[in-house]
């Protein structure tokens, strides 16, 4: 993309990145940016990088409102290499011995992915840098979602540089968030459950703290996605709801199958569940992606799982998932297991051994059946999803009154 221009002396010269379509095993069906801002003042700062192959772009870009050698200062907000890949072309072209702002475990980061000598100039919350009429002020936050990431804050301008806080992996003709209206926050809520949160409630502490300081907050410029300037509170207002992990009176059933028996139980409970006036939805993991997944998750009062058994184990898909949710940590979830088998069935132990170690509160014993389910394994499957939706009806106590 071309720069452009998001306030007086202000540019996004950042980089589309259209045909990428899993980032660290997140589905990106509509591509990302990588944002970076160059401030023009007496000091001049470009704030944060590229992905690598993208370094000749956004040199390009820089070159389109200055020479990149007038830069005075670098800062870096966060060390992942989709912010940072570029920094070997870009302080090479700066020159080497510009500072180069991060916060102290930036410096330490940095300098074990990069061997070159720059000149790092680590800074805590609190501290300023004068660019001249400008002030940019800095601020850790810690895990989010990298210890070493930070915010840079463009005091006279209200301009908060969030890093990969309140960002989208969205790429469109869209800079800013007025442009593309309430579609966005489909993508900023999967964001949210996929990458950040297992960090909720850190984030939560972090942005109340960000509230007390009274920051006049006119534009927030994430690293991912569009720029937040009509209405900046909107998306900070939606992370403290989205912190708080407070479910919806709705399900998901998540399964895969082998010869379509654990889908027919899929089916069957998933229309016990609704036919108690609680929306679920199937969900086959070799049709969904297990990051579009975690996103029905992520406000779903009941997740249930459902596996056939092989080789004695969970299938491959349903480990695979199981694993990805363990790691962010959901919270506020009951939970159940089903599955079909051959001749040993231990699927259904194993998914509620790693419901249980989730903390995901059980509603009642697992369901299988061995081999093709008939029409009365059928039938205890729509009840089974009868009593899942009436739990979820019933509010926070109901898994302990279900399983009595």
């Amino acid at each position: 993309m071309e720069p452009v221009q998001i306030a007086p002396g202000v540019y996004n010269v950042g980089v589309r990145d259209w045909n990428i379509r899993d980032f660290h095993g997140y589905s990106t069906d509509l591509g990302t940016t990588y944002n970076a801002f160059l401030v023009m003042d007496e000091k001049i700062a470009l704030i944060d990088s590229v992905k690598k192959q993208f370094a000749d772009q956004l040199i390009d870009n820089i070159a389109a409102i200055v020479d990149p050698r007038r830069i005075d200062v670098v800062v870096s907000n966060h060390t992942e290499l989709d912010h940072s890949g570029s920094l070997a072309r870009i302080m090479h072209r700066v020159g080497e011995d510009k500072p180069l702002v991060c916060s102290k475990l930036g410096a330490k980061n940095l300098a074990r992915h990069f061997p070159q000598k720059w000149n790092y100039r680590a800074v805590g919350s609190g501290e300023e840098l004068k660019l001249g009429k400008r002030t940019l002020a800095f601020l850790e936050t810690r895990m989010i979602h990298w210890p070493d990431s930070m915010f840079s804050y463009l005091k006279e301008d209200g301009i908060l540089f969030s890093s990969d806080g309140f960002g989208q992996h969205y790429a469109g003709p869209e800079t800013f968030d007025d442009e593309i209206g309430d579609r966005i926050m489909v993508h900023a809520r999967k964001y949210f459950a996929n990458i950040l949160l297992l960090y909720a409630t850190h984030i939560e502490k972090l942005i109340r703290q960000v509230a007390e300081m009274n920051l006049d907050l006119r534009m927030i410029c994430p690293d991912h996605g569009v720029i937040w300037r009509r209405d900046p509170g909107k998306i900070v207002q939606a992370y403290l709801t989205w912190c708080r992990q407070e479910p919806g009176k709705k399900a998901a059933v998540i399964y895969d199958t082998m010869w379509h028996s654990t889908e027919k139980m899929a089916e069957a409970i998933n229309a016990g569940i609704m036919a108690t006036g609680v929306p679920s939805k199937p969900m086959n993991l070799r049709s969904w992606h297990r990051s579009e997944v975690m996103t029905e998750v992520f406000d779903a009062r009941a997740v249930v799982v459902g596996s056939p058994t092989l080789n004695n184990s969970l299938f491959p898909t349903v480990a695979d998932f199981l694993c990805y949710m363990k790691g962010l940590k959901p919270k506020n979830k009951l939970g159940a297991a089903f599955g079909s088998y051959g001749w040993s069935g231990e699927a259904v132990k194993m998914i509620e051994g790693e419901l249980t170690d989730m903390k995901i509160e059980l509603i009642q014993p697992g369901l299988r059946t061995q081999f093709v389910p008939e029409k009365a394994i059928l039938d205890a499957c729509h009840e089974f999803g009868r009593k899942i939706g009436q739990a979820v009806l019933a509010g926070p106590d109901a898994g302990a009154r279900a399983a009595v």
